[in-house]
């Protein structure tokens, strides 16, 4: 998974099957909303076509907003992958939260941030997350207030055990101190549950 919005999903594939006479055709994506569906093939939620090339990307839009998807693929013809299945991959709901980051301080190397987290809708935000993808080569070296797992330029940060919980409209923070090699840079956050 690439990247993720409110109501799209990007999936990076790599054929791995080299077809007869080096044509490559479109494998099918379908996006399943439970685990047992997807085992199944059973109602697929959304599915799309990647391209020709053996290594791309493909992404499937019109998704329900704060909904976990896994997802299978499958020849044009039909053929099913019996092994694979992706995911969980969550859509975001952009509605619940907000997120912005501020650099506190910084030095050639590295610097630190401080990224709030406001409840923006009517309810109380029960658990979030923020996510990004860097734009360079930055990495963190540490993080608290919350929990960061990284993969790559993707970073996800959850909420600790003690400020998952907002009301409307009420804020908490979260740290991180980062590696990098060039200038220190805020890159677009999402925040969601």
């Amino acid at each position: 998974m690439t990247a993720t919005t409110a109501t799209s999903l990007t999936i990076t594939y790599t054929m791995l099957l080299s077809p007869p006479c080096g044509y490559d055709p479109p494998m099918q994506v379908l996006l399943f909303t439970s685990r047992s569906d997807a085992e199944q093939w059973h109602n697929p939620a959304a599915q799309a076509l990647t391209g020709p090339e053996r290594n791309g990307t493909v992404t499937i839009g019109g998704l329900t907003p704060g909904t976990d998807y896994w997802f299978r693929f499958s020849e044009p013809d039909g053929k099913k992958d019996p092994y694979v299945i992706g995911g969980p991959a969550r859509t975001t709901d952009q509605s619940v939260c907000t997120a912005t980051a501020t650099v506190d301080n910084q030095w050639i190397g590295g610097f630190t941030a401080t990224v709030t987290v406001r409840a923006s809708g009517g309810e109380p935000v029960q658990g979030w997350r923020v996510s990004w993808r860097w734009p360079g080569d930055e990495r963190i070296s540490a993080a608290w207030n919350g929990v960061a797992e990284t993969s790559g330029a993707d970073v996800v940060v959850r909420n600790a055990s003690y400020n998952g919980t907002l009301a409307p409209g009420a804020s908490t923070t979260f740290g991180m101190m980062v590696w990098s090699s060039g200038a220190a840079g805020v890159p677009t956050l999402t925040c969601g549950r």
